[in-house]
């Protein structure tokens, strides 16, 4: 694994109630499949062993890493019922990519919590921190876990 499988294979605090049997996708995999392209339904994951899913967890994301974990998981699904994983075009220039702008979902939901989120913190923050703020904040999604990753990113 590269140097920076600390961040790659970062699981959240938050993530604590389903880490170790692995019954939802945590976030540092969900940003590799981003990253590579690929789009795994929560039944692709469930399909996977507990090591499969171990496995794909400690994946590097390190370019040629992301370019293996595509294929990886193209063979690992061909033969499931939901069909093989699906390619995306891999993220490029997403809202967490970007350290020079606050996202204004997450700008807002800081501000919605009383949470003071500076343009400084947020370029600081890991780029998996940044992730998981954007994919909690999003409109539309359950954020029963953003207060909770707002203290545990920006402690």
């Amino acid at each position: 694994m590269s140097s920076r499988c600390d961040s790659a294979c970062h699981c959240f605090s938050f993530e604590q109630d389903f880490i170790g049997n692995w019954r939802c996708i945590p976030l540092c995999v969900r940003r590799k499949l981003d990253l590579c392209g690929v789009k795994l339904k929560l039944n692709h994951w469930l399909q996977l062993s507990k090591e499969q899913r171990q496995t794909l967890v400690d994946w590097s994301d390190g370019v040629d890493a992301l370019e293996q974990l595509r294929q990886h998981l193209r063979d690992c699904t061909s033969t499931m019922a939901d069909g093989m994983a699906k390619d995306l075009p891999p993220v490029s220039g997403a809202p967490w990519q970007q350290m020079a702008e606050l996202p204004a979902a997450v700008r807002e939901a800081a501000t919605a919590r009383g949470v003071l989120l500076t343009l400084e913190q947020w370029a600081q923050l890991s780029e998996l921190d940044r992730f998981a703020l954007c994919k909690l904040a999003r409109p539309g999604h359950d954020h029963h876990n953003l207060e909770a990753a707002f203290s545990e990113v920006l402690v």
